[in-house]
């Protein structure tokens, strides 16, 4: 599962350590996942060992229970369903970590037997991805409103569960540049490259006929309509990205994505470093993403480090979101 950094303009927990979240998000993904496993195999009782620990109550979690889970961890054998990943050693020293009395757990809610390995590692991933959201969302001391529509966006969903660990995604950050808010779409940080992605997904079944012009033509049925060519704004993300790496002294290979799942892009001629991925062609696309076998690695997390230098964060803190709550009760 790939590794939600930031979305829109709320807090992140990477933006608190960016070294150590990538490497503690795959242990206790894998630590988990082992275990839920392990039970499903022997047939233990799932409601009978497991208590789902809701990020509202992680400072009253004590710090003994975070060693308890420790224990869980996996082994030098990964499970073969879950992916493996291997982290480089010029990132972060694992037994360096000290332990968090606070840190964001979690514990898939098991609310009914699955019939099968497959079905349970979708009722795994599913319930992963709003503890991911949780993370992209809160601090310790700080807290985001998240609009409902990212825990129904399918293609979020489908990025993070589909993407191996070492993938770090940015989901429309807002990015403050000489003092304005900028909207990006999609920046995907690999171990061996960053990708700008813009989605262009109106109507099913929609064709577009793109050009150079400002406008391309979208047919739908027997209609014709203009609309905007989708390559400027990318071209902007682009260069902004690009700006931010230079600044740094960050060497990474910026490639472009314009995406469609549900249309059609038809363009008369090849675009200079832009990968065109429509209806046809996004499952061999996705599925060419998924396989990597690199490690995270140093250059990748300072390419992320240097976004989250300029990203727009909007929170609140959670003292003032408990209040609300109860106001509200």
């Amino acid at each position: 599962m790939a590794q939600l950094v930031k979305v829109q303009d709320y807090i992140s927990r990477y933006q608190i350590d960016l070294a150590r979240y990538p490497t503690q998000f795959v242990r206790l993904k894998k630590g988990q996942w082992e275990r839920v496993k392990h039970q499903w195999e022997t047939g233990e009782d799932f409601n009978k060992n497991w208590e789902h620990i809701d990020a509202e109550e992680e400072q009253q979690v004590e710090k003994t229970k975070f060693s308890f889970l420790k224990k869980f961890f996996p082994s030098k054998k990964a499970a073969e369903d879950i992916e493996e990943i291997v982290v480089s050693t010029e990132i972060i020293d694992e037994d360096a970590i000290p332990e968090e009395e606070t840190t964001l757990f979690f514990e898939p809610n098991i609310v009914y037997n699955p019939q099968t390995l497959d079905e349970l590692k979708r009722m795994f991933m599913d319930q992963f991805f709003h503890f991911q959201m949780k993370w992209a969302s809160s601090t310790l001391r700080e807290k985001s409103y998240v609009d409902p529509k990212y825990m129904r966006d399918t293609l979020l969903r489908t990025l993070l569960q589909t993407l191996p660990d070492n993938y770090l995604v940015f989901y429309y950050p807002i990015l403050r540049v000489k003092k304005a808010p900028i909207e990006l779409e999609i920046i995907i940080i690999t171990p061996v490259e960053c990708l700008c992605i813009s989605v262009l997904e109106e109507e099913d079944q929609a064709v577009y006929i793109g050009s150079s012009e400002r406008f391309w033509v979208k047919k739908i049925s027997k209609y014709e309509k203009k609309t905007l060519n989708p390559l400027i704004r990318l071209n902007r993300m682009e260069t902004l990205v690009k700006q931010l790496f230079e600044q740094e002294g960050i060497e990474m290979p910026i490639r472009k994505v314009l995406l469609s799942r549900n249309g059609y892009i038809d363009y008369p001629t090849s675009v200079y470093g832009c990968q065109i991925v429509d209806k046809r062609k996004y499952t061999e696309w996705i599925q060419q993403l998924k396989r990597t076998a690199s490690p995270l690695k140093h250059m990748q997390i300072r390419a992320a480090q240097s976004l989250l230098k300029t990203v727009q964060t909007t929170s609140f803190n959670r003292d003032i979101w408990n209040v609300e709550k109860k106001e509200e009760n």
